[in-house]
């Protein structure tokens, strides 16, 4: 018997991990044949009577990218944990000045999201990337990475789906309309009495005055969330802090452009601050009396024992003492607020294209995020922080072994950054994403490539574009996507996204003397800190942090689960970047974010507008020079090209048409009533990049001459076949 035991132990513990692995399977087949039970050939694509500023197409039809339909509209519609509003206010809100409904196909369309039809997994039709989300017992509508990286290209009355490309939305214009909406619908009787009977009649509210009260919430919440946001330009030389600005210039993103980052540093800003340094802010920037006249109400909220959405609560309770004075002033009092613990988001970028994102060693224009180990989780998470994750970060007492990995020691206390982010749908996705090809020219029913110049202009991509845009496979699954930085003041372009990600700095708050891992090493978290590094410590520990809507036992297996498959599936390890930076030193840990990235360009051709801002309308327009009364360059052209007239990029052009044009590959930019792109305003410049113009020089220090126009023509002709 007492040989026997350690066998018969043995094997019941055999049998006992066989069983969870049959279970575990099992649960997983059925999860996904939930998850894919949609297989709707054109993935529920809805086809519109009008379009603002095209013509109609008469059908959808989608490209292989190595995704089937049923995948496609689980990355549409599985929610990431994005609580932007209550689920029924958007269902039933109506429109600013109108009676229709905010969601109805036609207004999204003019925003440039992508309608739905009703599907299994989208029941009541939401658009593409606008999904319901459940937290803490409540229903939410929220925003998933789809509402950003799916586009359409429109031609010959066709919409062509692209999955994974960026969007043309208008993601700041939708926000000012929805404030407005909600604020018109709490401040009007009858049309906020139409909304509480259309929820009272079926909803997850069951009382008039629930409604009201989020109805408040929410309009406040929103309007905030645009104001702080609002995208501003101080042009004041002699100051630094837009507070003190004399000279504010807004300068609106339009479509297809956003600045996520800075959105994203603002609400870790806003959700990482605590009581003492905000009791400071409000002392120094509040006048006299009103600080007096709200102190008892502000030092309650302060001296509350839940910590979390201190900001939001507290200018909430400004709200009715802002009210009552002159306009101007209170504006004056908000701008001193915002100045004080958020920066301006002001460095609209187009949003990159997915495909081959997961193989890249560092991601974002940047490269200020490491694709190594829980790098892609962390990407994704603060991509949800961005868009309205309900962040509940509030100081405990008590250690707990995820506090531990984020990196926040044994001390007497830590941090807990529940929030409703989604990790295990997070990781899913990113999953998915790994299986998805770019585009191809070929597949699409557009004009044949001319395949003689298209070899012709092969040559022209390995002399001018190759040293930092590499030829990939794009279905090898054992491919690799290396970044090639290009410092700013190298590559010419735009510096103000760059500059943003290394000087923004902004409060501590609960996280002052954490220590944040960076290239060098650890870097303590003082009063006041770089904002990319309380993002960085901010991401982590979101990501070890389990899901609190769950039991126990669930939460923990899956925490545990969703970790180390996220480790385990990620073939990416850490690596030194490559290209032309500055390298990081003591004084400036960041400076290697001071640079912009290239990447394979497979797919390109799907993916304008162009350059990291979106500055330059069409594929053909970024191989010429930007403007400019240069005597020099025309004699350098003339050299080069003979009599032939120099060509330039235009210094203005129309955004949000997606009627693509073949010959130019791009979108229509002229001739419609769309958003005026004007490249003299700060963070639109459209210089740099010019290596086809010959004015920009190459990694290796050469100037070579500028491509005429047949040469140009001919390299347009072999990106198409990428």
């Amino acid at each position: 018997m007492a040989r026997s035991w350690p066998f018969s132990w043995f094997r019941r513990l055999l049998f006992g991990l066989l069983a969870l692995v049959v279970l575990w399977w099992t649960i997983g087949l059925i999860n996904d044949t939930y998850n894919y039970w949609d297989d709707d050939v054109i993935a529920a694509a809805a086809v519109l009577e009008s379009d603002p500023f095209d013509a109609p197409v008469r059908e959808i039809q989608y490209l292989p990218q190595g995704w089937k339909p049923e995948q496609s509209l689980w990355f549409y519609n599985a929610t990431q944990g994005s609580n932007l509003i209550p689920y029924d206010f958007f269902l039933h809100l109506a429109q600013p000045n109108s009676e229709a409904l905010f969601r109805d196909a036609d207004n999204i369309n003019r925003y440039r999201y992508l309608p739905q039809n009703p599907s299994f997994s989208n029941p009541d039709g939401l658009p593409v990337g606008m999904a319901l989300d459940r937290y803490q017992g409540k229903r939410y509508m929220g925003f998933t990475c789809a509402a950003c990286h799916t586009s359409q290209l429109n031609y010959n009355g066709i919409g062509l789906r692209i999955d994974g490309a960026p969007t043309a939305a208008d993601m700041e214009g939708f926000i000012l309309d929805l404030a407005t909406a909600l604020e018109q619908t709490r401040d009007q009787g009858a049309r906020r009495q139409r909304f509480v009977d259309a929820l009272l009649e079926g909803s997850d509210y069951s009382s008039e005055t629930e409604i009201r009260e989020d109805l408040d919430k929410y309009a406040g919440v929103i309007r905030a969330y645009a104001e702080i946001n609002e995208p501003r330009h101080c042009l004041d030389p002699n100051q630094t802090e837009i507070a003190g600005c004399k000279d504010v210039q807004t300068v609106h993103y339009g479509y297809a452009r956003l600045d996520a980052f800075g959105r994203i540093y603002n609400r870790v800003l806003e959700h990482v601050m605590n009581e003492r340094r905000l009791r400071q802010i409000l002392q120094q920037t509040l006048p006299a009396d009103a600080w007096t006249a709200n102190r008892d109400a502000i030092e309650t909220i302060l001296d509350d024992r839940d910590k979390t959405h201190l900001v939001q609560r507290v200018v909430v309770e400004l709200q009715p003492h802002l009210a009552q004075l002159p306009p101007a002033e209170a504006r004056a009092i908000i701008d001193d607020l915002r100045g004080a613990i958020y920066n301006p988001a002001n460095a609209p970028a187009s949003y990159p294209f997915l495909w081959d994102i997961a193989q890249h060693d560092y991601v974002q224009w940047t490269g200020l995020v490491s694709n190594a180990g829980l790098g892609p989780l962390g990407r994704n998470v603060g991509q949800v922080i961005g868009v309205f994750g309900t962040l509940d970060w509030r100081p405990e007492s008590r250690w707990r072994i995820w506090t531990l990995l984020g990196g926040q020691g044994l001390g007497d206390s830590h941090i807990n950054f529940q929030s409703s982010i989604d990790k295990r749908n997070l990781r899913r996705v990113e999953s998915l994403i790994k299986q998805l090809w770019s585009p191809q020219w070929r597949d699409a029913p557009l004009p044949p490539i001319n395949q003689t110049l298209a070899d012709e202009g092969r040559g022209y991509f390995r002399r001018y574009c190759a040293s930092c845009h590499a030829n990939i496979d794009r279905s090898d699954r054992d491919r690799r996507v290396i970044a090639q930085m290009s410092h700013v003041d190298k590559v010419g372009t735009d510096p103000v996204l760059a500059s943003n990600a290394i000087t923004y700095t902004g409060s501590s708050g609960m996280l002052r003397h954490y220590y944040a891992e960076n290239a060098l090493g650890k870097l303590v978290l003082q009063d006041t800190a770089p904002v990319a590094a309380l993002v960085s410590f901010s991401t982590i520990n979101v990501v070890v942090t389990p899901d609190p809507d769950k039991n126990r036992v669930r939460r923990g297996a899956e925490w545990l689960y969703d970790t180390l498959k996220s480790l385990l599936d990620n073939s990416v390890k850490a690596s030194l970047r490559q290209g032309d930076y500055t390298p990081a030193t003591t004084d400036n840990p960041f400076a290697p974010l001071y640079a912009y990235k290239g990447r394979s360009l497979n797919g390109i051709w799907a993916t304008a507008p162009y350059l990291h801002n979106g500055s330059v309308p069409t594929l053909y327009h970024l191989l010429l020079p930007k403007q400019g009364d240069d005597d020099a360059y025309a004699q350098w052209y003339a050299a080069a090209c003979g009599d032939e007239a120099v060509e330039y990029r235009p210094d203005s052009f129309l955004v949000g048409s997606r009627e693509f044009d073949p010959d130019l590959v791009g979108f229509r930019y002229a001739g419609y009533d769309g958003f005026l792109m004007d490249t003299s305003l700060p963070s639109n410049h459209n210089s740099g990049h010019e290596y086809a113009a010959g004015r920009t020089r190459q990694m290796n220090g050469d100037l070579l001459k500028p491509l005429c126009k047949r040469q140009r023509l001919a390299l347009l002709e072999y990106l198409k076949t990428l």
